[in-house]
C-alpha cells in the first residue's frame, strides 16, 4: 500500500478540491492479530472489516479520533490495514482548512491527523475503496501525477506498530525510508532507515 494514492474527489467539502496524498504509512492487522478490531468475530460495528478485501472500515478510537482501515482479505474473514500517513499532494487548502494551523508536515501525518485532513468520519465507513470514485486508493495517471509534483517512492522498511499495548514486537508497521510525514516517534525509525 505504501506508494499508492489515497484520493477523495471534489465534492461539497472545504474548498470543493480534490484531496490527493500519497500513502507513506501503514499497519498491518493480519487474521488471528489479538490487537484487530476483527479479532473477537464480526460485531455490528466491525462488520466493515469482514467485507472483501478493498473495503473502508472508519472506526471511532480513543472516543476522539476517526481511523480509517481498509478490509484486506476475502469477505467473512476479518483483517485490514491501517492508513497512518499520508504526503498531501493535492487539496492543501482544504486540508489545511480542516487543520487549522497545522504545518505541512503534520496535516496528515498520523491516522487521526489524515482522516481529519481528509473529512473522514463514520459515513465512509463500507465505501468500495477500489471504485475510483468518491474516497478511492489506487494509481494516479501519468498526467495527475505529474499536476502532484510527485516523485519516486523511496524504500519501504518495516518496523513495530505504536500505540499499541500487546503484541507490540511484531514487524506490522510499513513505512517509506526518509519521508517527513511519517509519523510517531523518530528514534524507532532510526535503527530501520
Amino acid at each position: 500500500m505504501v506508494g499508492k494514492y489515497l484520493v477523495r474527489d471534489a465534492d461539497e467539502g472545504a474548498d470543493g478540491a480534490r484531496i490527493v496524498g500519497r500513502l507513506v504509512e501503514v499497519e498491518a492487522y493480519p487474521l488471528g492479530d489479538s490487537t484487530s478490531h476483527a479479532f473477537l468475530g464480526r460485531r455490528a460495528w466491525n462488520a466493515s472489516m469482514f467485507l472483501a478485501r478493498g473495503h473502508a472500515y472508519v472506526r471511532l478510537t480513543y472516543g476522539s479520533a476517526w481511523m480509517l482501515n481498509m478490509s484486506s482479505e476475502a469477505e467473512e474473514v476479518g483483517a485490514g490495514v491501517l492508513f497512518r500517513a499520508v504526503e498531501p499532494l493535492e487539496g492543501l487548502v482544504a486540508m489545511a482548512q480542516r487543520r487549522s494551523g497545522a504545518p505541512l508536515r503534520d496535516l496528515a501525518r498520523g491516522p487521526g491527523r489524515l482522516t481529519q485532513a481528509y473529512g473522514i468520519g463514520p459515513s465512509f465507513d463500507g465505501v468500495d475503496l477500489c471504485s475510483g470514485r468518491g474516497l478511492w486508493i489506487g494509481r494516479l495517471d501519468a498526467r495527475a501525477q505529474r499536476a502532484a509534483r510527485h516523485e519516486p517512492a523511496r524504500a519501504v522498511e518495516v518496523t513495530t506498530r505504536i500505540g499499541l499495548s500487546r503484541e507490540t514486537d511484531r514487524l506490522l508497521r510499513f513505512y517509506e525510508a526518509g519521508s517527513p510525514f511519517v509519523s510517531g516517534p523518530r528514534k524507532l525509525l532510526a535503527g530501520n532507515a
